[in-house]
């Protein structure tokens, strides 16, 4: 294709995306299925152009500033993710000049809200709990692509002969430095393409989310439900943990995001999970199971400001309004997923946010109210769980898991445990 016309689809891209009236990776997704004749190189510059931009909005819409021609054209030009060489191909001298010139400025000299690129409303709360220098270290990890982390599926696999099979394949894989299920991949290889894929011995999955299914520590043959189960990431390791014994429920209110679930399930060869769609958190399935089940994971819906480096168009979709919706959803949820422990039970309360209100607003809340649940410290529940003890300590704050992008390099994550008494 030639240059000018890759930018201008790229422009064109980017207008649709800087809308913000639904995510961007379903927006990616139908201009791709539109433009079908675009090769895996072409898609890979569009698509990666479009997310850096979307991480540098506020620092390239003010260098945009200057210039000529439609905005996102510039903004394109400014978070090219493509070939210099083919970028430049597309400019005029005009335009090469001006990119000269943006580029030689100094980003240590321009206001904060310009480096780090968060809106304030953001940035704020993050500021106060972080302080200015790891603030600074968090927002610089939210502008960076995420790795690619797989869960090894130890029903059909170990991980030491996965590691080998891809090595096999010229993907160099590490184990992840907190979870004994995990790999780590630099780059985006096509993994579906793979045989130990097909076979069903990897699924993709952040280490901060296999973590979550660590503190749950599942037993062969308990009673459990994955109370806001999705696509199944988290069900699919509380299921293979269980040693596909036991009786797994992967409740949702989603019944086309359960569907999604199904070809990962068929593909784990786990038999032990029962997916059901609920209406609510009330629903009656929930109550018929009231005080007779081992173990609970509510995942809850969440801004999912943990996930910036995947998901970067949240920082701008997202607002205060919308986490105070969440925080009374996510009191209802945990409130009626506890009726389900029995005594001696455990319950997990998770997000993928890295906002206190929340996090630890919400799980100090229900603490208050339930005396009949007793905390467990993370750190404890994650040595339990082969984390290794040096490792768990330092994934623990004040009792909680606390997984931070700039500390422990997986998305961030929250869960507080208890136990019923």
């Amino acid at each position: 294709m030639h240059p000018n016309a890759l930018l201008d689809l790229c422009t064109e891209l980017l207008r649709g995306v800087l809308k913000f009236d639904a995510p961007a990776d379903g927006i990616v997704s139908a201009f791709f299925r539109k433009h079908r004749d675009l090769g895996a190189r072409e898609r890979h510059t569009l698509a990666e152009t479009v997310y850096n931009v979307l991480r540098r909005r506020l620092l390239f819409q003010h260098l945009a500033q200057t210039g000529s021609g439609p905005v996102e054209r510039r903004m394109a030009i400014l978070g090219w993710q493509g070939s210099e060489k083919f970028l430049l191909g597309a400019l005029g001298e005009h335009e090469r000049q001006w990119l000269e010139k943006t580029r030689a400025v100094d980003a240590a000299s321009l206001p904060p809200k310009l480096r780090h690129n968060l809106p304030d409303w953001l940035a704020n709360p993050l500021h106060d709990a972080l302080g200015e220098a790891e603030f600074d270290a968090l927002a610089a990890s939210l502008n960076e692509p995420a790795p690619l982390d797989l869960r090894v599926n130890l029903l059909k696999a170990k991980r030491e002969d996965v590691q080998a099979e891809l090595a096999r394949e010229g993907i160099a894989a590490e184990p992840t430095p907190y979870s004994p299920w995990g790999l780590r991949i630099e780059g985006k290889p096509a993994l579906n393409k793979l045989k130990l894929f097909e076979r069903g011995d990897v699924e993709v999955q952040d280490e901060g989310s296999q973590l979550l299914a660590l503190l749950v520590a599942p037993k062969r043959g308990e009673m459990v439900v994955d109370f806001c189960a999705g696509a199944g990431g988290k069900t699919l390791a509380l299921g293979a943990a269980m040693r596909n014994s036991g009786r797994l429920y992967a409740f949702d209110v989603s019944g086309h995001r359960l569907d999604a679930l199904k070809p990962r399930l068929a593909r784990s060869g786990l038999s032990n999970v029962y997916p059901a769609q609920i209406a609510h958190e009330r629903d009656d399935r929930i109550k018929r199971l009231a005080g007779k089940i081992d173990r609970v994971l509510v995942d809850a819906p969440c801004s999912g400001l943990g996930t910036l480096r995947r998901n970067p168009d949240l920082k701008w979709r997202q607002s205060p309004q919308a986490v105070e919706e969440l925080r009374q959803k996510q009191a209802a949820i945990l409130e009626s997923a506890a009726r389900l422990l029995k005594p001696g039970g455990r319950l997990v309360y998770a997000t993928c946010s890295l906002l206190k209100a929340e996090n630890e607003e919400i799980a100090q809340a229900f603490g208050q109210a339930h005396p009949e649940f007793e905390a467990l410290p993370a750190a404890d529940a994650l040595a339990k769980a082969q984390v290794a003890p040096e490792a768990a300590t330092g994934l623990d704050s004040e009792g909680y898991l606390r997984l931070w992008p700039h500390r422990h390099h997986s998305d961030g994550f929250f869960a507080a445990v208890w136990q019923r008494r």
